[in-house]
């Protein structure tokens, strides 16, 4: 697949051919499933926390005599049926993490990226340094390489403070490097941003 490279002020610098194996390959959508599953289940605190009815601070006075009332036998405020009382089967502290082999996470993310070839979402252009952190001089960029507007994943061969800096109040623009990129950032952007040699980092990593 061929695509222009765009300089920042808008026209088009050369033409590169990006690697059929990465861009290029079909899609395996369980694999982005399980990818996407595992990125979200990673971010997840897991330190969800109710009281039960043995860490509830009530007296544990008898309310009424065992026999006799008419009613049912209570023996604590404690249970689960009173306001206050502790909860039955509540959620605890834990590790909600799940693992997945290299190959099928490289499977995913190429698939994504596949995705956004096809839909002919993908911009390329030029590796540009900006000398302070400029946020106008930055949507100008965008403006010019017609990224789009709405959810702009921009990534890197390499960390740039200024251009992260630039775009860092910018809601709908993510700005990443190339090591961290992953399929749940390249399905939830409507367009990708690719600085020229990011394609050759990534090409570089396959796993055979």
């Amino acid at each position: 697949m061929e695509l222009s490279v765009y300089k920042i002020d808008g026209t088009v610098a050369k033409t590169v051919t990006l690697p059929e194996e990465i861009f290029g390959i079909t899609p395996n959508d369980h694999a982005i499933y399980l990818d996407v599953k595992q990125y979200l289940a990673n971010q997840r605190q897991g330190t969800a926390k109710t009281k039960d009815r043995s860490e509830v601070a009530y007296s544990t006075k008898k309310l009424i005599r065992q026999k006799g009332s008419g009613g049912a036998r209570h023996g604590s405020l404690k249970a689960n049926i009173y306001v206050g009382g502790g909860r039955v089967f509540g959620p605890q502290p834990r590790d909600y993490r799940k693992k997945l082999n290299k190959k099928l996470k490289q499977l995913a993310r190429f698939s994504a990226l596949s995705y956004k070839a096809q839909e002919n979402a993908i911009v390329m252009v030029e590796p540009f340094a900006m000398e302070a952190p400029k946020t106008k001089e930055f949507l100008q960029i965008l403006a010019n390489i017609k990224a789009g507007t709405r959810k702009v994943l921009f990534v890197l061969p390499e960390n740039s403070s200024n251009i992260y800096l630039s775009s860092r109040n910018l809601p709908e623009v993510k700005v990443i490097t190339v090591d961290e990129i992953n399929t749940y950032a390249i399905m939830n952007a409507n367009s990708m941003v690719l600085v020229d040699g990011v394609q050759d980092i990534l090409a570089s990593r396959i796993r055979r």
